[in-house]
């Protein structure tokens, strides 16, 4: 089984919650729900969100929309896909985070293919960077996450999940799928306040027209508004994760 895991939390520091603030009157997760689900590759989507009091909203409005919801460890988030994964038996994972609401089900697909076609052990489609920030998939094997969860013991490991993989490529099979044209520039992943606008823009414009807008529909919005295309750049990628990296240093002090 192929099992989609989507990480959210309500208590994001930089835009506190931002998987529940409402675009077009919906809660944005939903949305990004909305589209993980047609992608045709994952056989289940589960949430994994923490046991934090914070979190007690998100899991009944995922309740009342039918979508299965997992609450574990608030910074052990790998422990949360582990227990998530061990419990369903899945023998491959696609990890996607709460704040891409922008992602698109072919992406997510083509990298799943990549994956299996290759035989890799994981696969990312941002660990070398070439589509927009805010389309990330990783798709993994269960057994390498429950290596990762037995050895990994870095602040940085236990919360963002997968690095603790893909440092070793000794000991796992690393593959990186690319987009055929570089569009890393771009930002549709959602951190900050200014993220959030661009996302409301974008639904604004595209979602009542075609609910199942694609990525060349948001690139064909960009090029009759290039005013779009760097509303929101100067934003830094991954700064979660090097704030984590930090966190290790501190730890090793």
């Amino acid at each position: 089984m192929i099992l989609g895991i989507l990480q959210a939390r309500v208590s994001s520091k930089r835009l506190p919650g931002k998987v529940l603030k409402p675009v077009l009157g919906i809660p944005m997760i939903f949305l990004e729900i909305e589209r993980i689900r047609r992608a045709k590759k994952i056989d289940k989507l589960i949430i994994a969100t923490s046991t934090d009091s914070t979190d007690e909203l998100l899991e009944k409005l995922c309740r009342e929309r039918d979508v299965q919801c997992f609450r574990g460890d608030l910074n052990d988030v790998l422990n949360r896909f582990y227990e998530v994964a061990k419990n369903e038996t899945a023998k491959h994972i696609v990890r996607i985070t709460g704040d891409c609401p922008l992602i698109d089900p072919s992406v997510i697909d083509r990298v799943i293919d990549f994956y299996l076609q290759g035989d890799f052990d994981y696969v990312s489609n941002a660990i070398e960077p070439t589509f927009p920030d805010g389309l990330d998939t990783e798709v993994f094997r269960y057994t390498c996450l429950k290596q990762a969860w037995q050895e990994a013991t870095l602040p940085s490991e236990r919360e963002h999940v997968t690095p603790f993989i893909y440092s070793n490529p000794t000991r796992f099979k690393i593959g990186h799928y690319k987009n055929a044209r570089d569009l890393s520039h771009l930002r549709w992943t959602v951190d900050e306040e200014l993220d959030f606008q661009l996302v409301e823009i974008i639904y604004n414009s595209l979602y009542q027209k075609n609910p199942e807008f694609s990525t060349q529909d948001i690139l064909d919005l960009l090029k009759t508004h290039p005013e779009l295309m760097y509303y929101n750049t100067d934003i830094k990628r991954n700064e979660g994760y090097k704030k984590s990296l930090e966190d290790n240093i501190e730890l090793t002090k």
